[in-house]
């Protein structure tokens, strides 16, 4: 891995991010493809900052909960928890399922809060932080059905579509296919797939735009075992979900970090009008 100290640094936390378990050293170094001297030096440096840690038995590297902590640290401080977490309350209650919200970042969308509905049964609930799949998921369809098939997909190639094994047997595998499904949503207003992202699952959701620029700052979706989360039943809670969507839309503004999110997506617009002109 060629670049700077900082991109060898941020690229072991990101392997050790994958990789619950740990990694030895010489693991973490061909995951990086450079030398074990340097990948021991950044460790040395990361463990003094309290970013990983050794275990003395097994001798592999781990993260801290240090990284976890300055993000919820920082999320806490947006105000999006305080805003979005009562509404995600009452959609997860409501849908008897999983409320996720997805912030957009630049090119990415992070899922940031949830609330679970599901008290009993099959329950579907992934790991917060985790960057949404555009071209498999629900949250990442309501995104792009809000741009232009070429800015989506730009911005799905630039992901990737991932390798057939990764998703369900649903995933679409093709430009053409997803621009089928951004069609269907943007004809609802908000989108849905089964068997999609993962095997034996469902997701619906829908895009929070900003009340005066309408730029899309996120997104709120559901998600459930496809066994009882079908079509038919995404369909029919609809209109809570627009409803919920709705509520984070007149409310985003008291988050200084969705606001921050309206002015990107105004700038990239901007952008994007100046390139044509």
């Amino acid at each position: 891995m060629a670049g700077s100290l900082i991109d060898r640094a941020l690229g072991i936390l990101e392997v050790l991010a994958q990789n619950a378990r740990g990694l030895p050293l010489q693991d973490i170094a061909r995951h990086l493809d450079i030398p074990k001297s340097a990948a021991h030096r950044i460790l040395g440096d990361l463990a003094r900052r309290r970013y990983v840690r050794q275990d003395q038995a097994t001798g592999r590297y781990l993260l801290t909960t240090r990284l976890t902590s300055l993000g919820f640290r920082y999320l806490a401080d947006s105000g999006i928890v305080d805003i979005a977490q009562p509404v995600l309350d009452r959609l997860a209650a409501e849908t008897g399922e999983l409320a996720r919200l997805g912030v957009i970042d630049g090119e990415r969308q992070t899922w940031v809060a949830k609330a679970q509905g599901a008290r009993s049964g099959l329950r579907y609930d992934p790991d917060m932080g985790m960057e949404a799949p555009l071209s498999c998921t629900a949250s990442g369809h309501a995104w792009l059905a809000c741009l232009t098939d070429e800015e989506a997909i730009e911005l799905t190639v630039r992901q990737g579509f991932g390798r057939p094994d990764e998703y369900g047997p649903n995933a679409p595998r093709t430009i053409k296919a997803l621009q089928a499904r951004l069609k269907q949503a943007r004809a609802r207003g908000y989108s849905w797939v089964v068997d999609s992202s993962a095997p034996g699952t469902s997701a619906m959701a829908a895009a929070i735009r900003h009340p005066v620029t309408q730029g899309v700052v996120g997104v709120i979706s559901v998600a459930g075992p496809s066994a009882r989360l079908t079509e038919a039943r995404m369909h029919a809670l609809a209109p809570v979900l627009r409803a919920a969507a709705a509520d984070l839309s007149e409310a985003c503004d008291g988050s200084e970090y969705l606001m921050q999110a309206s002015r990107s997506f105004e700038q990239r617009a901007d952008a994007r009008i100046a390139s044509v002109g």
